[in-house]
């Protein structure tokens, strides 16, 4: 195993672009064909045996918080011995393999030792944003019993509420500091710096990334000892990750972006990798702080790309800058052409999910030969196409149909094992020799791919995925609400804006006062990033003669409204209707926007 990372950091050192498209492309044909072993321990082999035992001393991690300026710098035999000390602590206190770890904190050093610590111990790791609230805690609780909890101050808080409420309570608490009732992470400084990795099986789940479905909660979706630290070599690829390179990701732990960019990318190489604290995001000061950690490698969502070019670069050198990287919805070529005439850099757009690795996007070999608007050619580890709605593979150019990952000339090594738990869900996304992604685009006569949209109704805001029946669960808890019906608005700025079609319950009359409550009242429920930005109350909604709520059809108008003479217009039906969340001064202190 370890022969084939070698090889990609090779192929990621070739100067010739054509060159290095045909080695990737033998590369991963190779790698498609072979027999993974029965067992693979990706710390014990590839970070300690490649990278801790060629070079110890070579840093690894470098964090530093843009406001104050403090920096800590850990090396990779450092970074080893944090994890070895976590592993023999859980074992000590009986925690151990195929048992999980919630992990919920901030940018911080910790969270990268602990994600080591959960592979070389073979304990699932259960990242978790800090956005998230009691009642969404509540849900994974009983979803899926923590056996270990490691947060910040803050986020302990909200897990002992959400404890208290399920009367679910972990083996183990770490804190990042000091909490009554937990234990301190700094105590495990007292353990052994070297530990015994476990045995895991190729099929071992080791990661359970909690995603937002459409019609449904949260589904766990379970990657392998193989599928995460195997699968990433797609990423690591288009990325173009070199040994020497200083690597960023903005993306913060808890979401699976975190461990593909900040990771897997820079450790399956062994690149050094960045990581940035912030309480907001000051683009002129973010990007001062990548020019002093001269970092090579950088990437972002596209929300905050459109923030760095709209911000004075004048005074701000990044000519270390060799790769820029973004995931998510295509970027406008406004965004790429300035970008590029200060750095160098062209913007590269690669697309993938929490379900897979990398799948499609513009490799290195692509910079000078992208399509503006396009996200790319599909990655060598996956047999993608296009199907139709009744299944059949789509051959002719610029035709819509579903973006599929072909399974039977073989199945994509990157690819999910399993959503645990939920049967039903893997019946509705595996069908015949087919991985429905859920997203929609078409390809052009020469290979070029087109993003279209989500096939189902999940919300695309900003860089967060937002399932819509969260959304509507928290809505008609109030009691003013008989229905609600939640879909993404087109948006300039954040791709999407999360909308909900409110119908009253019989005899209340929509009025700005209601609309404000509607609005506290969603604050209280969900995740900042998950709350409506805008109501329509309405005394009726599309749905099937099975009674489903027609989504498409509501998608739709907010299309044909998006044409707006402003940027949030009431959509006027002879009076107000439609409320924008960033209309009330009363929410201010919630942070509008």
């Amino acid at each position: 195993m370890k022969a084939l990372y070698q090889e990609v950091i090779q192929i990621n050192q070739m100067a010739d672009n054509t060159e290095k498209e045909d080695r990737a492309g033998s590369f991963f044909a190779k790698l498609n064909n072979m027999a993974m072993p029965t067992h693979f321990n990706w710390v014990s082999q590839i970070f300690e045996d490649l990278h801790v035992k060629n070079t110890p001393d070579k840093a690894a991690l470098i964090w530093q918080d843009i406001h104050t300026g403090d920096k800590k710098v850990f090396s990779y035999q450092q970074m080893i011995q944090k994890a070895n000390q976590l592993v023999n602590f859980l074992a000590e206190n009986g925690v151990n393999h195929k048992q999980n770890m919630y992990m919920m904190a901030p940018v911080v050093p910790e969270m990268w030792f602990a994600s080591l610590a959960c592979i070389k111990a073979g304990i699932v790791a259960v990242p978790t944003a800090t956005t998230m609230t009691p009642r969404e805690l509540e849900y994974r609780f009983e979803t899926y019993k923590p056996d270990v909890v490691l947060a910040d101050e803050a986020s302990a808080e909200l897990i002992d509420q959400a404890a208290e409420q399920t009367g679910i309570h972990p083996k183990i608490k770490l804190v990042l500091g000091k909490k009554t009732g937990w234990t301190g992470f700094d105590d495990i400084s007292s353990q052994r710096t070297d530990a015994r990795a476990a045995d895991t099986r190729s099929e071992d789940v080791l990661f359970c990334f909690f995603t937002s479905g459409t019609t449904g909660l949260p589904k766990r979706v379970g990657h392998t000892a193989v599928s995460y630290p195997v699968g990433h070599l797609s990423t690591t690829v288009i990325i173009g990750t070199q040994p020497d390179d200083i690597h960023h990701n903005l993306s913060a732990p808890g979401w699976a972006k975190w461990s593909w960019s900040s990771f897997f990318v820079p450790f399956n190489v062994g690149a050094a990798v960045t990581a940035f604290s912030y309480k907001t995001l000051e683009p002129a000061l973010y990007l001062k702080t990548l020019e002093q950690n001269r970092v090579t490698t950088f990437c972002a969502p596209p929300t905050a790309w459109r923030m760095f070019v709209n911000t004075d670069l004048s005074g701000i050198d990044l000519s270390c800058l060799r790769q820029s990287i973004s995931a998510g919805e295509p970027l406008n070529p406004d965004v790429i052409t300035r970008w590029k005439k200060h750095t160098g850099t062209r913007i590269r757009d690669f697309y993938g999910q929490t379900e897979s690795t990398a799948m499609i996007g513009n490799p290195p070999w692509m910079a000078e030969t992208m399509r503006s608007g396009s996200f790319g050619k599909p990655i060598f580890m996956y047999d993608l196409a296009l199907a139709d709605d009744e299944g059949n593979e789509i051959t002719m150019p610029d035709t819509v149909g579903h973006i599929v990952v072909k399974l039977d000339n073989w199945r994509g090594i990157g690819l999910f094992y399993e959503y645990i738990g939920n049967p039903e869900k893997m019946s509705a996304v595996f069908v015949d020799n087919f991985y429905y992604t859920g997203d929609r685009a078409s390809f052009d006569a020469d290979g070029y791919w087109w993003f279209v949209g989500r096939a189902d109704d999940v919300i695309k805001s900003s860089d967060f995925r937002i399932g819509p029946f969260e959304v509507e669960s928290a809505l008609v808890e109030h009691p003013a609400v008989a229905e609600a019906a939640v879909v993404g608005a087109p948006d300039p700025h954040r791709y999407q804006l999360v909308k909900a079609y409110v119908i009253l319950n019989q005899g209340v009359e929509p009025n700005r006062d209601l609309a404000l409550d509607l609005f506290r009242h969603t604050t209280n429920i969900l995740a900042k990033f998950k709350i409506p930005r805008i109501i329509e109350f309405v005394t009726e909604v599309p749905k099937t003669i099975s009674g489903k709520i027609r989504r498409i059809e509501l998608r739709a108008m907010e299309v044909s409204k998006s044409d707006r003479t402003t940027d949030h217009e009431p959509f006027d039906h002879g009076k107000i209707t439609e409320y924008f969340y960033w209309d009330f001064p009363e929410l201010s202190s919630r942070n509008k926007g």
